[in-house]
């Protein structure tokens, strides 16, 4: 029988309670970016071992870099004068059965592509530097992946954490970041650079979003331009905030900004990074999209790790879609957190433990509602290939 225990809890759910903050840092953030740039790393070498052995090898490529470079702006133009560096580095088998496999290249090819996909501005002969530093993984986390089993062992003693639903807060500090960055946005307003972080704070029934955005420089004429805009994206944030909320919302953006000395958040690329805003991979969101210091939380960076056996990266993954599953099915459980434990060495799918805190309704059935959350867990482990193998083609956002 798996480790499975639920326990109720008897709090005020997070959006019932006083306090809440609520970050997301955006597509076009430097940890974001390289997040994004590994994990796409990893997808790529899971495809190219499924071509090459008919499944997926040993690799971590969860060590990335983005040093920031240096830039000269002003109004209507800009110029990057000291190249962004993109440093990926981790382990990857490199050979199997006499055939060679160029990690590294493919890092390279990925994180150019990533970057052409996701940015709009930037001259990538000029303006960017990659490297890539992968070498073979250790010999004891090797074996442990290579040992055979019909479900793959744990490579490490860690945990991964998930709850659901998000608040109010929550999913407007989400969707407020997709929304901007999102190509129709884009289109409608070409200045809004894909730096974007939202920083949500709810006291009471009121949300403030606080949003820094790297405008593009060649897209804003002057001081009064770059005033309008201001206004019409808070206009434009508040719309959308009406339909997601009825609490009273307020929205600031570029609070660093001195107008009047004409000092503002202005780049050429719509990227931080280009003067001297570094990236590392971990630093940013969770799995789920944010930063929630109001809720449990792992530590793990989950965006390059290996999908079949680290569990900083399934676990995580698997507590989020869990408990996201357990709240629909259930809806008289107002808030589930989840964290699962795991043993290196280990089957997957029999953690240590796999522990729901729930919160339910008044007058809510817990026995019964133990029972089939418990029903539920168990049957996303006994299908955590599944999930493994959707994760390694990238079904699953990391970040």
């Amino acid at each position: 029988m798996r480790n499975i225990t639920v326990e109720k809890l008897e709090l005020k759910p997070i959006g019932e309670q006083k306090t809440e903050y609520v970050e997301r840092k955006g597509l076009g953030h430097p940890d974001s970016l390289i997040d994004g740039i590994v994990d796409e790393t990893s997808h790529a070498l899971c495809r190219e071992y499924l071509n090459v052995a008919g499944s997926v090898l040993h690799h971590n490529v969860d060590k990335g870099l983005i040093i920031g470079g240096a830039s000269d702006v002003g109004f209507g133009r800009g110029n990057i004068t000291k190249k962004i560096e993109v440093i990926v580095t981790g382990r990857a088998t490199s050979k199997i059965e006499g055939k060679t496999i160029d990690v590294n290249q493919i890092a390279k090819d990925v994180t150019l592509k990533y970057l052409k996909d996701n940015t709009r501005y930037l001259d990538f002969e000029n303006d960017l530097e990659i490297n890539s530093k992968i070498a073979e993984g250790s010999a004891d986390l090797t074996h442990i992946f290579g040992r055979t089993s019909n479900v793959p062992l744990a490579n490490d003693t860690s945990f991964g954490i998930g709850f659901a639903p998000f608040t109010d807060t929550e999913t407007i500090v989400l969707k407020t970041e997709n929304y901007l960055n999102s190509k129709e946005y884009k289109a409608q307003v070409p200045a809004v650079g894909e730096d974007i972080k939202v920083m949500g704070c709810r006291e009471n029934g009121k949300i403030t979003l606080t949003i820094a955005i790297a405008f593009v420089a060649s897209q804003v004429n002057d001081i009064d331009s770059y005033v309008k805009l201001k206004e019409r994206i808070a206009n434009d944030v508040l719309k959308l905030a009406s339909t997601l909320t009825k609490k009273e919302v307020t929205v600031e953006i570029n609070t660093g900004d001195a107008i009047e000395g004409e000092n503002v958040y202005l780049t050429k690329s719509g990227l931080s990074c280009e003067a001297g805003d570094d990236g590392s991979v971990g630093r940013g969101n969770r799995v789920n999209g944010l930063i929630t210091p109001f809720r449990h939380m792992s530590l793990e960076a989950a965006s390059g790790k290996n999908p079949i056996s680290h569990i900083g990266k399934i676990y995580n993954i698997l507590a989020t879609q869990l408990a996201d599953d357990v709240v629909k099915q259930y809806p008289q459980i107002q808030e589930c957190d989840i964290a699962i434990l795991s043993q290196i060495g280990k089957r997957i799918d029999e953690p240590l433990n796999l522990n729901m805190n729930v919160i339910v309704e008044s007058g809510a059935n817990f026995d019964d509602i133990s029972g089939k959350a418990k029903y539920i867990a168990n049957g996303w482990l006994e299908n955590i290939n599944k999930l493994t193998m959707d994760i390694s083609l990238g079904k699953y956002k990391t970040f």
